[in-house]
């Protein structure tokens, strides 16, 4: 009767059930405190406290949907897909068809990941790039399916081993410094990326099955104005516009890194296609309204998210749960180390955020991990794969939500049954079978 075992299952069979991820995160949220013997007041209020963390990363996605709206009337994300389309036209199925789609996904995979460490602007390219390349998906006949596994590996992958941009982050500021703060002092900085090499090749492994055995079969989605583009078009684009594009596009990354703030950035970039014509004043409150619509879904489920990861603290659950495996366990190492990357899993689901994850469970798995004889580097992968894990395949975590974001701008790919399943099944169950090799062989 673990609140967080409880709260985070049922949340998934009502998202499963197709009930809203809202909805889910909130009731299960409610069903948590109360199993865990909160009073009903007492949890609703732990619910609210916590919505307000999320309040900075609903706005950003607002703000993005609205500069995605900005780029799209520009034209420059046409001329994109107009020189792709361009090459596949009249090749319905030959080989350069097919090339064409693996040099796509291949971009794609670059593209994302630099996002996390060359230029790190996380998910705020998904709703800018993949909207105006449905058009270029579906001439294709690429299962969007494939296209989540792809954004959700480049979003995920760097981070767990490369220590830069939001790869430093994770790695350093917080994996490293947590393990010190627990115990695990004599690890240095080179020691964990070293030890993170064998679960990220789990990703790997997730994604070559992915486009290789599972989605490679051809998939007809319906004509709508986004998914079709005309390769010979009678209208020219606006060369200054284009020119605004550029500007803004370089304006909202400038500034985004500046200040660190993606709201900041969008906010500069939408005012570089104010001030340079593409946007008409009247019309500014038409597009900002437009952009809200595309991301407000998203924005709500990360509030809900921030609510539901305070009750699961407010509970203890996590806690009480590492402990009673500690205490049945025995001396079963091979089984102790995949019961703590299961609880891992479950506890990042339900907070939708590997970063948050980390201070909860380092806590009480670096003196764990020490009890049942894992060395240091088997701690490290122990730790941040237990972290890791759920971040890909959760309801709540950017790493599903932002794919989806640019995936479902025509409304024709569901969050749960075609990013979440996909990605929890290519990634999640591969990170737990390679994060346990490292465990029991570093």
């Amino acid at each position: 009767m673990n609140p967080v075992v409880i709260s985070v299952c049922v949340m998934l069979v009502l998202a499963l059930m197709r009930v809203n991820v809202v909805v889910a995160l909130t009731f299960s949220a409610i069903v948590g405190g109360l199993v865990a013997g909160m009073p009903l007041v007492e949890t609703v209020s732990a619910f609210e406290s916590g919505l307000g963390g999320g309040a900075t990363i609903a706005l950003s996605y607002a703000m993005l949907g609205t500069f995605a709206v900005a780029i799209s009337k520009s034209g420059i994300t046409d001329l994109l897909a107009r020189s792709v389309i361009k090459r596949i036209h009249g090749k319905e199925a030959g080989a350069a068809t097919t090339g064409l789609k693996y040099t796509v996904l291949i971009a794609l995979i670059l593209m994302t990941m630099s996002s996390q460490n060359i230029i790190p602007v996380h998910i705020a390219f998904i709703p800018i790039l993949i909207p105006p390349l449905l058009g270029v998906f579906a001439k294709l006949k690429v299962d969007r399916r494939l296209i989540a596994c792809v954004l959700t590996f480049g979003l995920i992958t760097p981070y767990m081993v490369l220590p830069i941009g939001f790869g430093g982050i994770f790695l350093n500021n917080i994996l490293l410094k947590n393990l010190h703060d627990n115990g695990l002092a004599h690890v240095d900085a080179s020691q964990v990326p070293t030890a993170m090499l064998l679960p990220a090749a789990g990703m790997v492994f997730g994604l070559l099955t992915a486009i290789f055995f599972s989605y490679r079969k051809p998939r007809e989605y319906q004509e709508t104005d986004l998914t079709h583009v005309d390769a010979n078009p009678s209208h020219e684009l606006n060369r200054k516009n284009i020119v605004v594009a550029v500007v803004g596009i370089i304006a909202a990354l400038s500034v985004q890194l500046t200040t660190g703030s993606m709201i900041v950035g969008a906010l500069a970039g939408f005012m570089v296609f104010t001030f340079g014509g593409v946007i008409a004043w009247k019309e500014t409150h038409d597009v900002f309204t437009k952009g809200v619509h595309m991301m407000a879904m998203i924005g709500f489920i990360m509030i809900s998210a921030a609510g539901f990861a305070a009750v699961m603290k407010q509970t203890g659950g996590v806690e009480s749960l590492v402990q009673a495996l500690a205490t049945s366990i025995g001396d079963n190492k091979p089984m102790a180390a995949l019961l703590m990357l299961v609880v891992g899993l479950l506890v990042t689901m339900g907070i939708g955020s590997s970063f948050s994850t980390i201070p909860i469970i380092a806590t009480i798995y670096v003196p764990l991990a020490a009890a049942f004889g894992f060395s240091p580097m088997a701690t490290i992968a122990l730790v941040g794969t237990a972290a890791a894990l759920g971040d890909a395949g959760s309801p709540a975590s950017d790493s599903t939500l932002g794919p989806t974001s640019g995936l479902n701008a025509d409304g024709q790919h569901e969050h749960i049954w075609e990013t979440v399943v996909p990605t929890f099944i290519h990634y999640n169950i591969p990170l737990i079978v390679f994060g346990w090799i490292a465990a029991m062989t570093l």
